[in-house]
């Protein structure tokens, strides 16, 4: 019934009525809770730039430059959007330094040397945190009385903590992940709810695994059999190993080594769908995009980049500082420092003088 409707001078309603302001009370401690704004004064402040203009409005967050209403800041990394900054709604703007616009009335613009690092302070200035927790170990989670457990971890409903597990201190594990018999997990590393990780694997401090992530699965080894009728699997006895700072997108797959270890250097940042086969080594900060795979035996060098689909064959060797651009097909060793494009992959600037004359034979 509508509130309207109601006869609240009845006693008997009077609940209903005292139930009903408290509701709304309660929504709106939450969602001031929920809002955070800021002064362009305050984000400046923060950011160390340069202020043009100015505005009195109150920013409650960071938008598109298309989407933006008048209380939301935007950003500008490059000449190619900043026609749009007339257009857009927004009541500021991040953008770097080179670039020359006018704020326009009751508008502001935040001059920085890097829009992009600009913008991730941002974000985290009106991140709201992740999901916390009532109980650092729910009820529901099954932990291993040989598992050792270090402070202040967090361990969701659903988990499963193996036997000999070792956690360092302020591991977060949210709800229904596994981790199996004898892995080791640093300090500060969270993991995200589905995610596996295979017994005996290794993970260093500051990790971060989203959504099922899966370490330490069987690599993909089979061989004929003898009798020619069927495949032989081949043991995967080796492990996974990865060091510290690593970053895996949801979906993504390391598979352990058939002996020896698969091995993911400090500082990788690996997107979402992406395939790591059995004893493949990764240098330091190397980065792979979405939908990329390495055959096994693959080793990259420091700062690798693999582009998004790209694919490596087994047994290549990509050296330090070498770039694989988005779905090429690398047959070979990629000397260190070379761009290389196409399918098969070569080089960058030889591809593309391949690919002018193509389109001048057409």
């Amino acid at each position: 019934m509508a509130l309207k409707e109601q006869n609240y001078g009845q006693g008997n309603n009077l609940p209903v009525l005292y139930g009903l302001i408290e509701a709304a009370f309660k929504a709106i401690i939450y969602r001031s809770k929920l809002m955070k704004t800021f002064t362009i004064l305050e984000i400046n402040t923060i950011l160390n730039g340069k202020l043009i203009g100015d505005t009195n409005r109150q920013i409650n967050g960071p938008e598109q430059l298309e989407k933006a209403n008048n209380n939301h800041i935007t950003f500008i990394g490059s000449i190619k959007y900043a026609r749009l900054w007339e257009t857009s709604k927004a009541c500021a703007a991040i953008i770097n330094e080179q670039l020359e616009i006018e704020p326009g009335e009751n508008r502001a613009l935040i001059k920085v040397k890097n829009a992009d690092l600009a913008m991730a302070k941002l974000l985290e200035l009106f991140d709201h945190g992740p999901p916390q927790f009532d109980v650092n170990i729910h009820p529901a989670a099954v932990v291993h009385e040989s598992a050792a457990i270090g402070k202040e971890c967090k361990i969701g409903a659903g988990c499963y903590v193996g036997k000999d597990v070792i956690l360092g201190d302020g591991v977060v594990l949210f709800p229904n992940v596994t981790i199996l018999d004898e892995v080791k997990i640093g300090n500060s590393t969270v993991i995200w709810p589905g995610t596996v990780i295979r017994e005996r694997c290794e993970i260093g401090n500051y990790c971060i695994f989203h959504t099922n992530v899966s370490i330490g699965a069987d690599g993909f080894g089979y061989r004929p059999s003898e009798d020619g009728r069927g495949l032989v699997k081949i043991p995967q006895i080796g492990n996974v190993v990865i060091g510290n700072g690593v970053e895996i997108g949801a979906n993504s797959c390391v598979d352990r080594g058939k002996f020896s270890s698969t091995i993911i250097g400090d500082g990788c940042k690996i997107d979402n769908l992406v395939q790591i086969a059995h004893n493949c080594v990764m240098g330091r900060s190397c980065i792979m995009a979405g939908n990329s795979g390495l055959a096994g035996s693959v080793t990259l060098g420091d700062g690798v980049i693999i582009g998004g689909s790209a694919s490596i064959k087994d047994h290549l060797t990509i050296h330090s500082g070498a770039v694989v651009g988005a779905g090429s097909g690398v047959m070979k060793d990629v000397p260190a420092g070379q761009t290389v494009l196409g399918y098969p992959a070569r080089d960058s600037r030889e591809m593309l003088k391949q690919w002018v004359a193509m389109r001048k034979l057409v």
